[in-house]
């Protein structure tokens, strides 16, 4: 690849600024702006002389001799740099374009659905990594095993978790539709990000429109025991069409499968329909299932999917990325199954535009019903940054319908009440971070 001269708007995002470094590593100049960035971006960018010296818009950043610009969802349609990219007649592409541009000549496996793509696709590249397979690849998390979540090269493969948010201020696709697969995963579809797609049908279209993307000779595989995934599937017009559900598992944690038993580390019945779709996806690789199982025995999952904080006492404490009502009822049902010694506290944290929004809240009724005890936290300053009215504590304690539970607005109050629940086991999850609480629990 030559030396290209890049800008990147808006470089603290998750995958932005992995973008960043990994086009740096490449030998190419980048340079970045934000108006705000935080841990573990700005450590990282700092590392390697890539953080902005000021935080804010820079049109004087924005000149001829740039080649392109790489735009971020975070940045706005008058952002100042991005207009004076638009009046140079500067290429602007947001980041699944770009990924795209990368990757038209490889083999593209792009792993998308509502919840699930995560895991599933760090179980995909955990695969190829122990078999020294080389691939790129774009992952929403950062992985155990990997330096970044980004990595473009001349690597003849690559995997992909395909979001289906929007693709940038002035690309309103969702990202999904950008990356037009060689072989696609649909893990489940359940309503998400209300704010825009006002609709579950206009939700479900995207899904749609997504299929319709996947090369004609391709492969689709799909959780079909999800009947809005298998409708679509129903009417894709693809080549080949692959079914799937859960593993069959025994008592000691082993999944079963062509009457051998495999060891596996991962917990939950959603990770054993997220590790069928990854062996699926691994075969249409050319790598046998007893293969697949052999390296995926020690996959101990992605950062905070289901991620252990402690086990301490007989106590244990997850970390989950669950705030979707689907995740949050599959996550606490799966943890639930599978640590039933003791009661069950289910702590959520609502940090979504959709979660905190009153017309979406109700779809939470039952979600944590699995748990003897339950917490919903919301903080009251990320209502005011999102610009969204104040939540009733009675409203919200409706909605979710649950007989024993809590409501808590202060991370301070969270965690003296969850260090004090020492006979039980603890399921958080969030998409944000608890207002940066603690999740140390020991009594002090």
């Amino acid at each position: 690849m030559s030396t290209k001269n890049i800008h990147i708007i808006a470089i603290g995002g998750a995958a932005m600024h992995n973008i960043a470094l990994d086009l740096h590593d490449q030998g190419n100049i980048v340079t970045g702006s934000d108006d705000e960035i935080y841990d573990p971006a700005w450590s990282r960018l700092q590392k390697a002389s890539l953080a902005p010296e000021a935080m804010g818009w820079f049109p004087d950043k924005i000149h001829s001799n740039l080649d392109y610009i790489i735009l971020g969802m975070h940045a706005k349609t008058d952002n100042p740099e991005l207009l004076k990219a638009q009046q140079l007649g500067i290429p602007v592409y947001s980041y699944p374009a770009f990924v795209f541009l990368q990757s038209q000549n490889k083999k593209r496996v792009v792993i998308a659905g509502s919840h699930g793509k995560t895991t599933t696709t760090a179980m995909v590249m955990h695969v190829l990594k122990k078999l020294n397979m080389d691939f790129d690849y774009l992952v929403g998390a950062q992985l155990e095993g990997f330096d970044r979540m980004v990595r473009l090269s001349d690597a003849p493969l690559i995997i992909i978790e395909g979001d289906e948010y929007l693709s940038s201020p002035i690309d309103r696709r969702p990202k999904i539709l950008h990356y037009k697969p060689d072989i696609a995963v649909i893990t489940g579809i359940a309503w998400d990000h209300i704010n825009v797609f006002p609709t579950f049908d206009h939700y479900k279209e995207q899904f749609k429109l997504f299929c319709d993307t996947i090369n004609s000779n391709g492969t689709l595989i799909y959780y079909e025991q999800d009947p809005e995934v298998a409708a679509i599937a129903s009417n894709a017009l693809i080549h080949t069409k692959i079914g799937y559900s859960i593993l069959p598992t025994n008592q000691e944690n082993q999944v079963v499968w062509n009457q051998q038993c495999y060891p596996i580390q991962t917990i939950g019945n959603h990770n054993l329909q997220n590790m069928r779709a990854a062996g699926l996806v691994c075969e249409q690789l050319g790598i046998d299932i007893d293969t697949f199982f052999k390296s995926i025995y020690d996959f101990t999952g992605a950062s905070k999917r289901l991620q252990k904080i402690s086990s301490q006492d007989g106590r244990q404490i997850y970390l989950d990325f669950a705030h979707a009502p689907s995740k949050v009822t599959a996550t606490t049902q799966s943890f639930k199954a599978w640590f039933d010694d003791k009661p069950l506290l289910a702590v959520l944290e609502l940090h979504t535009f959709s979660s905190l929004n009153p017309e979406f809240i109700g779809q939470y009724k039952g979600s944590l019903d699995a748990a003897e005890n339950a917490v919903v936290f919301y903080n009251e300053h990320t209502l005011k940054i999102k610009n969204m009215p104040a939540l009733d504590r009675d409203f919200v304690q409706q909605s979710f319908g649950h007989p024993n539970l809590q409501i808590f607005t202060d991370e301070v109050a969270l965690h003296a009440y969850i260090s004090s629940q020492t006979d039980c086991h603890i399921l958080l999850m969030t998409s944000g971070n608890f207002n940066k609480m603690s999740l140390d629990f020991t009594e002090k």
